[in-house]
């Protein structure tokens, strides 16, 4: 009994063929090893601006305040990203922490004046 050959075992042989090709394999995982650097490399990169932005937003959420945007990396190498969120119509400078182990944000006015400060007068 003869059996011919169905779409299936066809496509099926055309598959196995192909990969195993040395080259095909080689290119397969140079492109997955790549995708995966990438990625790597991209993560490292915004992971200072992911952490930061994750405190401006606590730090908004517990102040009633409206989160602006975080730079992308700490340019003072400070451990701090500088940020900013909108507070009561001001804009509210902020410094938030770069590292996973220090989430959260503290104001700062750099060279900006400070508020003014009431003094009791009693």
């Amino acid at each position: 009994m003869v059996t011919t050959p169905t779409a299936s075992q066809s496509v099926q042989a055309n598959v196995n063929g192909f990969l195993s090709n040395w080259k095909v394999k080689a290119a397969i995982i140079g492109t997955v090893l790549a995708i995966f650097a990438i990625g790597i490399f991209t993560l490292n990169f915004f992971w200072a601006h992911i952490v930061a932005g994750m405190g401006m937003r606590d730090w908004s959420k517990h102040a009633n305040a409206q989160p602006i945007e975080c730079m992308i990396k700490d340019t003072n190498s400070d451990g701090y990203v500088s940020c900013s969120a909108m507070l009561r119509g001001e804009v509210v400078p902020l410094e938030c922490g770069a590292s996973i182990f220090n989430i959260g944000c503290r104001v700062t006015y750099g060279s900006a004046a400070a508020p003014p400060v009431r003094l009791n007068t009693k």
